[in-house]
């Protein structure tokens, strides 16, 4: 029998209770709330706030815009691999600073530099603006890290959640085609890879557990604009090929996206990639950011992908 884990229970029949709340009270989604929202559950649960070596802001330029990102060092004395994180959000919502916590983690974690990207939201730019900024830092990083002078090993692997694994998938797919641009491994959690919604675990998990389906399609809806074509925007249905980087792939049972990240993992797989899946019983999108209710599901996701990154 399917079940929830009880370490979320509680919060998640408080939230659907003040969600029915809001509904009936007259709410309508903006960009302002959903950002508001994602802002405030990480604020909130997510209150381990580790310290690290070095952190500064910068830009990374050469693109058709110049992309923010703020670098983590966690030993600047010592030459480190790059791994570059594209946060969560529906492609609406999550920022560097909202992302912190989180990247500080996963430097420490994962002795790795990590360059944590602000690239652009929807509404205000739609499709493909973030795809264009998330490759731009993959192709152009190394420039800003060589003007900040860093210690770092010209290794690149790339990481993001939600709609940041979504970029993680579309950059890896385009970089198999790019001599100039290098990427050793990528892991993925929870990731939104089909935009046509199209799987059972859509709709088994479309309402109840936090991240709705009808929530999905209004991010949706906001970040395509122009009628693009979404199957040929998704990376599910995107080219496999052996040279796509090593995969890590991070699925949650209550998550809708869970089916289309598995199925990305046996496709990259018949594609002839080295691939692995981390699956969670029991915990449901997002959980990443509710860390105090699930500190130990956290620290595993962190250890696999540092595991991961290092071997």
């Amino acid at each position: 029998m399917r079940k929830v884990s009880e370490k979320l229970v509680p919060w998640l029949d408080n939230f659907n209770q003040l969600l029915v709340k809001l509904v009936e009270g007259g709410f309508k989604p903006t960009a302002t709330n959903a950002r508001e929202g994602l802002a405030n559950l990480t604020k909130g649960l997510v209150t381990n706030i580790p310290d690290i070596t070095w952190v500064q802001d910068d830009l990374v330029v050469g693109g058709e815009y110049d992309v923010p990102v703020r670098i983590y060092h966690p030993a600047p004395e010592a030459a480190l691999p790059v791994l570059v994180y594209y946060h969560g959000g529906g492609h609406m919502a999550g920022s560097v600073t909202v992302y912190d916590p989180i990247c500080r983690k996963l430097a420490n974690a994962t002795r790795h530099i990590v360059v944590s990207v602000d690239y652009r939201l929807a509404p205000e730019c739609p499709y493909p603006a973030g795809v264009n900024d998330a490759y731009a830092v993959v192709k152009y990083l190394w420039s800003t890290l060589d003007d900040r002078a860093l210690n770092y090993q010209p290794r690149l692997s790339i990481a993001g959640d939600s709609g940041g694994g979504a970029l993680v998938a579309t950059v890896s797919q385009k970089a198999q085609f790019d001599e100039s641009v290098d990427i050793v491994k990528q892991a993925m959690i929870y990731p939104s890879l089909d935009y046509t919604m199209d799987s059972e675990s859509m709709e088994q998990n479309a309402t109840g557990y936090l991240l709705q389906k009808g929530k999905i399609a209004w991010y949706f809806d906001n970040y395509f604009k122009s009628n693009e074509d979404r199957r040929a925007a998704s990376p599910l249905y995107g080219e496999f090929s052996a040279a796509l980087p090593e995969t890590l792939m991070i699925t949650a049972e209550f998550c809708p996206l869970r089916d289309e990240g598995m199925a990305y993992y046996e496709n990259a797989k018949q594609a002839g990639v080295k691939a692995e899946l981390l699956h969670f019983d029991g915990m449901i999108h997002t959980f990443m950011n509710m860390e105090d209710l699930v500190e130990q599901e956290c620290q595993q996701v962190y250890s696999a992908i540092a595991e991961f990154l290092n071997k």
